[in-house]
């Protein structure tokens, strides 16, 4: 077992130490943490009924690279987020 002695510091102050670098490793983690979110997927009729449009309506914005879709098995989903994103403010009072 391997011994280390320290010389002239008091165990208040070797605390502190330990501490305070425990306390900057922490702010460096929080500094480079994102927390991962859950993909919230839609399907492409969730996606008409949220938009308000036809499927077609949604199968042109697909093709044309509007939306971006997604594919499992023979089924087609939509990252909401990605689906809210397309969405743009309008200016001149919505017209």
């Amino acid at each position: 077992m391997q011994q280390v002695q320290f010389i002239q510091v008091t165990p208040d102050q070797l605390q502190t130490a330990i501490l305070d670098g425990v306390k900057l490793q922490l702010e460096a983690l929080k500094q480079d943490f994102q927390p991962k979110e859950p993909i919230d997927l839609m399907t492409r009729n969730e996606v008409k009924e949220w938009l308000k449009v036809d499927l077609s309506t949604i199968h042109n914005w697909t093709k044309k690279g509007k939306l971006k879709s997604y594919g499992i098995g023979n089924r087609v989903y939509y990252k909401r987020h990605e689906v809210e994103q397309v969405l743009t403010p309008l200016t001149n009072g919505g017209r």
